[in-house]
Parts: structure tokens; sequence; C-alpha cells
């Protein structure tokens, strides 16, 4: 039998189980074996096969929250995989299809904005496992409350901030948005703080865009270029994603045609065949990549 397949006869029988006890303890079980799926999507080749497995996914993953709410693994795993779908899958679509209808594209990007905003709400239930009323303390003093977040937090804090940040880029016109920029900021840094070399410097690539983007608020161009080296020492040339987020956060704002170019063509150089644990995410970006080169000229007045 399958994977999938022996999780869905497993998560029959979680259902029809009369004993509470039981069926919670199965449902436990399933749950664990849930939160480690995505090691085996990140290696895989194929992105459309990816895709339309994740949907199934994560409403088990749901429906199983919905019989152990506290499964802190499930949590996280439900925060991670709805950022990552909704990035990879729909917002980036969206942009790939908004030349031919803007009225697709215009919903494709709602229905991401809805999947990051369910993603924080699991990445926020996840972190008061542990920390319960941390919801509330965010809201006022995010740093104050995040001093007693420990390493093995740094999951659920970077998916959640990037949850919270992929929403605020899809509500630039909602002033709520604003105020909570803050927390974003807070949950990064700690997460950074406790572990800075986490997932081969993906925090440190979380800071190139978000310290150029809030440029005018706060944020730092040279913050941003620091992270940015960060990344890229960490990632030791298996990531593409580094020099794909330096080409859009920081070229285009300077309008550095040849600093685009020349970085797009890094991302493209790093070889996405090796089944490691970013080569579905080189795919996504690489593919990204080459539709921003074949744009080029709609971003930089000469």
């Amino acid at each position: 039998m399958s994977v999938s397949g022996r999780l869905v006869a497993a998560a029959v029988v979680a259902t029809l189980l009369p004993a509470c006890s039981i069926r919670k303890t199965a449902v436990n079980k399933l749950g664990d074996a849930l939160a480690e799926t995505g090691s085996t999507f990140a290696s895989d080749d194929d992105p459309e096969l990816v895709g339309d497995a994740i949907p199934f996914g994560l409403k088990t993953m749901e429906s199983l929250l919905a019989e152990s709410p506290r499964h802190r693994g499930l949590l996280l795993a439900a925060c991670s995989g709805f950022v990552q779908y909704a990035y990879g899958w729909i917002q980036l679509e969206a942009d790939y299809v908004e030349e031919e209808s803007l009225a697709q594209a215009t919903h494709m990007r709602e229905r991401a904005r809805r999947m990051y905003l369910r993603a924080l709400d699991y990445g926020l239930r996840g972190l008061e496992v542990d920390y319960p009323g941390l919801r509330a303390e965010l809201a006022q003093d995010p740093v104050a409350a995040l001093e007693k977040a420990e390493s093995k937090d740094v999951p659920l804090l970077y998916w959640t901030a990037a949850a919270w940040a992929g929403a605020m880029a899809l509500m630039i016109n909602d002033p709520e948005v604003s105020a909570d920029q803050p927390i974003v900021d807070a949950l990064a840094r700690r997460a950074l703080a406790l572990d800075p070399s986490w997932e081969r410097g993906s925090i440190h690539e979380f800071f190139v865009s978000w310290e150029s983007g809030r440029s005018s608020i706060g944020g730092s161009k040279e913050a941003a270029l620091d992270h940015y080296q960060e990344a890229l020492r960490l990632s030791g040339n298996l990531k593409a994603s580094p020099y794909v987020t330096y080409a859009e956060s920081i070229c285009v704002p300077e309008q550095d045609r040849a600093a685009f170019t020349a970085s797009l063509e890094k991302a493209l150089a790093v070889d996405a065949r090796e089944p490691n644990d970013q080569r579905l995410v080189n795919i996504l970006v690489q593919k990204r990549a080459r539709w921003l080169l074949e744009r080029v000229d709609e971003y930089f007045i000469e």
C-alpha cells in the first residue's frame, strides 16, 4: 500500500475507534506521521505532482486537529504547509496568469491571502501550546512576550512570521496590517537570535525582503545586504532562492539591471537535479527566475 493509502486507512481507523483515549492516541500517532511528510515533498522533482497532493494533506491535518487541537507537530505542519502552498502554488501562479486574466490573478491572490491567514492562526495556536496567552501578549509587547521562546520554537516562530508577512504583502491598503509589523519583526528576530543558521539561512533570507520592503518605516538597505550575504554563506550554494530574493527585493528598487540579471543567472546555475532537501523549492524558484528574466524590460527604466 502507498504512503497516502496507509495514511487514509489510518485516518479511517482513527475516526471509527470507539474509546476516546484509544482514538486520541491513534490520532496523535497519525498526526506525528503527517507532520513529518514535508521532507519527502522537499526532495521531489515534480512541482505539479506535489501541488496536487498538498491540499489532501492539509485537509487531513485539519481533520486531525479537530480531534487533537493542541498537537504541536500538526499545528506547525499546517502552518508551514499553508504558507508554502499559498506562495509556491497560488501567489506565484497569480503573477504568471495576470497578463491573460487580471480577474483570475486577483482571485488567486485573495485565495493566497486567506491561506496565509489560516496558516497564521495555526502558527499562533502552535506557539500557545507551550506559551498560553501569547497571542494577547504579542499585541501588548511582542519583544518581551517572545523572550521565553526557546530553540525548539524556531520553526514555529519563522513560519508564523512568514504567514503574517505573506498576508501583509497582499493587504497593503489595510491600516491594521501596518500596525502588526512590529509583531512580525519580533517573531522573525527572535527566531534569528535563537538559531541564525536555521534551514540553511532561511531566516536571513526572510530579512532580505523584510528590511528592503520596510525601508520607509524603519527597514534598512544595509541590513538587507548583510542578511543577503549571510543567507548566501549559509546556503552552501544549494539554494537558488537567495539570488531571486536579492534580485526582486534589492536590485529592482535600486534599478540595478546588471545585478538583477546576474543574480537571476546565478539562481539558474544552481543544480536543481540533486535529490536534496532543496530540490523542489529550487525548481519553483528557477521557474520564477526564468519568468523574471523574460520581463526584465518591465522592471527597469533605461
